[in-house]
């Protein structure tokens, strides 16, 4: 399975990635090891995850997550958060 996760950083901004082990991938955030991005943004906490079976796909999810505003971000956190 693979994971596409949005995060919260520190100043609250938001980035979103892809991973096929997402506790790992959020402890290596954590540790300012896996994105410059958040390297500068620490801590960083998981505020949103979907799952997919393949890598194609999960790739897809990201590039258009990426491409959305901050307030359909937010808003597709508060619809996950609200089921």
């Amino acid at each position: 399975m693979c994971y596409v996760y949005i995060l919260e950083c520190a100043d609250k901004t938001l980035y979103t990635g892809w991973t096929i082990d997402l506790d790992k991938r959020i402890k290596v955030h954590n540790e300012g090891k896996a994105s410059k991005y958040t390297r500068a943004r620490l801590p960083v906490r998981l505020v949103y995850t979907e799952i997919y079976d393949d890598k194609i796909s999960a790739q897809r999810r990201e590039w258009n997550i990426k491409q959305m505003s901050r307030d359909k971000k937010l808003k597709l956190i508060e619809t996950q958060n609200k089921a």
